[in-house]
């Protein structure tokens, strides 16, 4: 599965600097999603909830797509490229742990960026 190849080389990074650098790399893959998918406003049952990024998730013929409308939503963007990454065009998007939030950013994450990114995993498997 990609995903453990993923956590795999996650793992690598046991220094909290270098985690977020890689995490900040992950990121500047972020893309918006198209305008064929979504237009802004963005509908409000594709908000996540508690988001402090105000990000959004959408789900096309098993692909997800995400809007992050907070320019510094790095974390957001971050994850929406590992859930795009590692669920678009599996089975397995209903089955997307939660715990994945704490296995990709740690304990030391603020709780509500937590909740927020646990949102979108949340609404991502809703429309899985």
């Amino acid at each position: 599965m990609k995903l453990e190849n993923f956590l795999s080389d996650l793992s690598m990074f046991t220094d909290r600097d270098e985690r977020m650098e890689f995490l900040i790399d992950i990121a500047s893959r972020f893309k918006e999603v198209p305008s064929e998918i979504a237009e802004r406003p963005f509908k409000k049952e594709n908000k996540v909830p508690a988001c402090e990024s105000d990000a959004y998730v959408w789900l096309k013929d098993n692909k997800l797509y995400f809007a992050v409308e907070n320019p510094q939503g790095i974390s957001a963007k971050a994850l929406a490229v590992i859930l795009d990454e590692n669920f678009s065009g599996t089975d397995d998007i209903k089955n997307i742990p939660e715990s994945l939030v704490d296995t990709v950013f740690g304990s030391t994450i603020s709780m509500g960026k937590g909740e927020g990114l646990r949102g979108m995993v949340r609404l991502a498997k809703n429309l899985g």
